[in-house]
């Protein structure tokens, strides 16, 4: 049986946006958002890359074939997709759309690459980028996760060499040296989106109504 998910009491729903280099913590963070705000839908992006051990397709992410991802970049069914260690990723137009209807605040997980996709066809989003305290730090957390071969870890590093510059882009910076306190930092931003003008626009129009204006 679904579980019903009571709707936010004002403003519009809003995209949330999360970026940050392989290791700094967003996997995590995503996961205990998601857990503290029911109100907030999370977007399972399509891939092509092989299922790690204890993921579940739907939840973690839709696994799909490299020809049916094709397919559906031709039919325009993704907001934006991207190649990365060279796996494809993408958001699906319609689950976006479908948590949006319903009220519910939608977070994508994306790389850098999806963010400049969003912010051109979605310029409304909020966008935040999540930062390692260090790169040492990065280096750490990758080698003791002990998923990856040490050259896949230095390519991962290199990569988020060039990701970091990229954090200007973005409208919210939260640094994960304790996980905690920047979960807190991410749910308050969540929380701040639904008060934006564009959120509150439908809702200031009604009252505006009733002052006669």
């Amino acid at each position: 049986m679904e579980k019903k998910v009571p709707k936010p009491s004002c403003g519009r729903a809003s995209i949330l946006v999360i970026s940050a280099p392989s290791g700094s913590g967003k996997s995590t963070l995503v996961r205990r958002l998601i857990a503290s705000l029911p109100d907030l839908a999370f977007s399972v992006s399509h891939t092509t890359r092989p299922r790690r051990e204890g993921e579940k397709d739907g939840r973690d992410y839709f696994f799909v074939t490299r020809k049916r991802f094709e397919r559906m970049i031709a039919a325009g069914d993704f907001i934006e997709w991207a190649e990365v260690f060279g796996h494809l990723y993408g958001t699906s137009k319609r689950q976006v759309d479908k948590a949006l209807a319903g009220g519910r605040d939608v977070l994508l997980d994306i790389d850098v690459q999806g963010h400049q996709q969003v912010r051109k066809s979605l310029p409304e989003a909020l966008s935040v980028f999540v930062m390692p305290p260090s790169f040492r730090e990065l280096k750490r957390r990758l080698t003791e996760r002990h998923s990856d071969s040490p050259q896949v870890i230095e390519r991962r590093l290199a990569a988020a060499r060039q990701e970091i510059s990229h954090w200007p882009e973005y409208d919210y910076l939260v640094v994960n040296d304790r996980l905690s306190l920047a979960t807190q930092a991410l749910r308050a931003i969540v929380r701040a989106g639904r008060f934006r003008r564009v959120s509150q626009a439908e809702r200031a129009r009604e009252i505006c109504k009733t002052f006669g204006g």
